[in-house]
């Protein structure tokens, strides 16, 4: 989420509108249900189709449960999206596309912090490639123009930056490259706010970077490592189709999934392991 409103951000300041907005699914220190939430569980959304809903300050969902999205609406007054994976990509994609219209916007930004999204799927830090699998893959049926962006090479302790830049260069050598971004000093203090509010690890560790900090360091209760680099500081800019067709072989995987449980069970099959996995396994513990 907080990547998203970077993102937002150096739009608005070219002179563009944006809305920002991210997924129903939270990390399970902060939501111990498995899994994303439907749009069903939400309190406090208006929902505006079978997968997105505007959330306010007051959206929740079971137990009570604040979104990184309620939070950053709290605090910029603005609305602020919830997308809901479980449906197909397919469907997906086209609610988003129908979101974007609704909202006034003309062109859709799929941003991922870390890079995992290009994933190769046998990376040995790879944990968390399903959700972003389902979202790059819903590209292909949302008919407005669609970024795919990277922010944060590394950030997120999964693949290194040596990784996410080996995969950045094959999406450019299938004519994938639509360019690179970066804070400006300004956004990056006023990013420091939102870091603040907004619960984040991987996105903090980006803004580190983008303010000049490099070596190394640990997230999620020292159980993951990142090296901070100025690749970590980066928007890089690719095509949806380009990433597909190369290094971002899982989100391909599941382009006719015609569900989250279903795009798991494709990944499972591969030899892959997800964030759902994770957290049915830590129920089930």
């Amino acid at each position: 989420m907080v990547g998203a409103h970077a993102c937002a951000e150096i739009a608005r300041d070219m002179g563009l509108g944006a809305v920002a907005g991210g997924l129903t699914w939270e990390r399970s220190v902060i939501d111990p249900l498995p899994g994303p939430r439907t749009l069903a569980e939400l309190r406090g959304a208006r929902i505006l189709n079978e997968a997105v809903a505007v959330a306010g300050p007051q959206t929740t969902g079971p137990n009570g449960v604040r979104f990184a999205e309620s939070r950053l609406a709290e605090l910029t007054g603005e609305d602020v999206l919830l997308v809901d994976p479980h449906p197909s990509p397919a469907t997906v994609g086209g609610s988003l596309a129908a979101a974007a219209r609704e909202l006034g916007c003309d062109h859709l930004v799929l941003l991922d912090v870390g890079g995992d999204v290009l994933g190769h799927g046998d990376e040995p830090g790879l944990s968390s490639p399903l959700a972003d699998a389902v979202l790059l893959a819903a590209s292909a049926t949302a008919d407005l123009p669609v970024t795919l962006a990277v922010w944060g090479a590394g950030c997120d302790g999964e693949l290194t930056p040596a990784e996410v830049s080996e995969r950045i260069s094959e999406v450019w050598a299938a004519g994938g490259s639509l360019g690179t971004l970066a804070l400006t000093g300004e956004q990056a203090e006023r990013l420091e706010r939102v870091v603040e509010a907004v619960p984040t690890e991987a996105s903090a560790m980006a803004l580190r970077c983008a303010r000049g900090a490099t070596g190394a360091t640990t997230i999620r209760r020292g159980r993951r490592q990142v090296e901070l680099t100025p690749l970590g500081g980066l928007f890089f800019l690719l095509d949806c189709e380009a990433a597909m067709r190369s290094a971002a072989r899982l989100a391909e995987a599941v382009r006719d999934a015609r569900g989250l449980r279903e795009a798991n069970a494709i990944l499972t099959r591969m030899g892959v392991s997800t964030e759902l996995d994770y957290e049915l396994g830590l129920v089930a513990r």
